[in-house]
C-alpha cells in the first residue's frame, strides 16, 4: 500500500445538550461536514504531518522517534489507557509545555502518540506523509478534533495492516467491519483524551459510526436505520466557555430546583419523542407531519435552553430571522453563542434558503447547507475523493 484516503464526519447535538449532564437523554448526530486525510508511504526515513487548516507543517526523523518507545517488546502500548510516560517523552520531544492546550500542539501530540502506539512493535518505524484538511471549523463544538482523531486512527491502523486496507476492495468508498470500527474508535478515543483530557466518547463514536447516537449516563447507543435530514448549520462565531455554561445551568438547577428540574425532564421527553419520530420516519416513510413534529420539538427545545440560561442574543436573532421565513432553528452544543441548526424539510423553497443564508451572513455569521445522519468513517478510492480536497492536499 503506497497511499490511502479516509474521511470522517463532524457531529452536532440534536437534542439534550446540558440536560445530558444531569443524567437525561441526548441525541448526537453526524454532520456531513467532513475531515479528509491522505496518507502516503515514502522512503525518506521521515514522518511528515501537514495540517493546512491550522497552518501546521511538521517533520521528524523516524529513528529519533523510535528512541521514544519502551525498549522492551513486552511493554505493549494499550489502546484503552494513555501511556503517561510516553506522553511526557512526546511533550519534551515536540517542545510542548506541560499544561499547554493550544490546538496545534494537541493535534501534533495526538498524531505522534497514535503513530508510535500503532507501530510500536515494528522493527523500523515507517516513513510517511500524512495530510489532513477539514470542512469543519475548529473550536465550534462540531467535533472537529474527534473527526481528526478518527481519521488518523483509521489511516494508521490500515497502513499497519491491523485493519483491512482499501486496496483490498473494488468499491469507491468502503466501510470497515464492526470489529474494525470498534478498534478505530478505541484509538480515536485515546486521541480525544490527549486533546480534551476527559471526553465523553460521544464525538469519536459519532465520527466512527456516523448516523444518530443516543447518549445517557455514560452509555452510548447507535440508533439503527434513521433518516438523513437536510439542515442549515450556522456558526454565530460568538465565543463561549462550555465549562462556564455547564456551571451556570448547574447553579440554576441548585438555586431553583422546583423550576429547573421539570425543565430538564421536559428536555428528556423531547429527546425521546424525537427518537421515536425518527424511527417512524424510517419504518413508515417520512411525512409532512413527521417534519412538523421535528420543527415543533426544535422550537420547544430552544425555549427550554433559554430558560436553562444558555441562550444568547445572537441565537435569538438567528431563530427569529429563520422563523420569519418559516424555518425552525435551535442552538446546538453549549449555547451562549456558538452554533445553531435549522431544519430544511423536503418542500423548503430553495430561493428562500439562499435569502436566509445571505441575511445570516450579513449578521456576520458563517453558514453551511449540509445534512445530519451522514455515514461515519470511510475509506475512499482516489477517484472518489472530492476533487477540491484532492487539489488542496496535492499541495503538501
Amino acid at each position: 500500500m503506497q497511499s490511502l484516503q479516509v474521511s470522517a464526519p463532524g457531529k452536532c447535538i440534536l437534542h439534550g445538550e446540558h440536560a445530558v449532564v444531569h443524567g437525561k437523554v441526548a441525541l448526537a448526530v453526524s454532520l456531513n461536514l467532513r475531515t479528509f486525510l491522505r496518507l502516503q508511504v515514502t522512503s525518506t526515513h521521515e514522518l511528515h504531518i501537514n495540517l493546512p487548516n491550522i497552518s501546521t507543517f511538521m517533520r521528524w526523523d523516524t529513528e529519533a522517534l523510535k528512541l521514544l518507545l519502551p525498549p522492551s517488546k513486552d511493554s505493549s502500548l494499550s489502546r484503552t489507557e494513555l501511556d503517561v510516560e510516553l506522553m511526557k517523552k512526546l511533550r519534551d520531544f515536540a517542545g510542548v509545555a506541560e499544561g499547554s492546550t493550544d490546538t496545534r500542539s494537541m493535534a501534533v501530540l495526538c498524531f505522534l502518540y497514535m503513530y508510535l502506539c500503532v507501530f510500536s512493535d515494528s522493527q523500523v518505524l515507517p516513513s510517511m506523509t500524512v495530510s489532513v484538511w477539514s470542512e469543519l471549523p475548529t473550536g465550534a463544538g462540531l467535533g472537529s478534533s474527534a473527526a481528526y482523531s478518527v481519521c488518523v486512527s483509521a489511516a494508521l491502523l490500515s497502513a499497519r495492516g491491523t485493519i483491512s486496507s482499501p486496496h483490498t476492495h473494488q468499491e469507491e468508498t468502503v466501510r470497515w467491519t464492526e470489529e474494525e470500527l470498534e478498534l478505530i474508535n478505541q484509538w480515536a478515543y485515546q486521541g480525544e483524551k490527549i486533546i480534551h483530557g476527559n471526553p465523553s466518547g460521544v464525538d469519536n463514536a459519532v465520527g466512527t459510526w456516523g448516523g444518530f447516537l443516543r447518549y445517557q449516563a455514560g452509555k452510548i447507543t447507535p440508533l439503527s436505520r434513521v433518516p438523513t435530514l437536510r439542515i442549515l448549520l450556522t456558526n454565530t462565531k460568538v465565543p463561549r466557555s462550555t465549562k462556564l455554561l455547564v456551571s451556570r445551568v448547574k447553579d440554576n438547577v441548585n438555586k431553583y430546583p422546583t423550576v429547573m428540574v421539570p425543565v430538564l425532564e421536559s428536555v428528556d421527553a423531547i429527546s425521546r419523542l424525537c427518537e421515536q419520530t425518527l424511527a417512524e420516519m424510517t419504518t413508515q416513510g417520512a411525512s409532512a407531519e413527521h417534519y412538523s413534529t421535528l420543527e415543533d420539538l426544535m422550537d420547544m427545545n430552544q425555549h427550554q435552553l433559554d430558560v436553562l440560561g444558555v441562550g444568547h442574543p445572537s441565537l435569538s436573532a438567528l431563530c427569529q430571522l429563520t422563523l420569519a421565513r418559516g424555518l425552525h432553528s435551535k442552538l446546538t452544543g453549549a449555547g451562549g453563542g456558538g452554533c445553531a441548526i435549522t431544519l430544511l424539510p423536503p418542500e423548503t423553497d430553495e430561493s428562500g434558503v439562499r435569502e436566509v443564508e445571505q441575511e445570516l451572513r450579513r449578521l456576520g455569521f458563517d453558514c453551511w447547507e449540509t445534512s445530519i445522519g451522514a455515514p461515519g468513517v470511510l475509506t475512499h478510492s482516489p477517484s472518489s475523493f472530492p476533487p477540491n480536497v484532492s487539489a488542496i492536499l496535492a499541495e503538501y
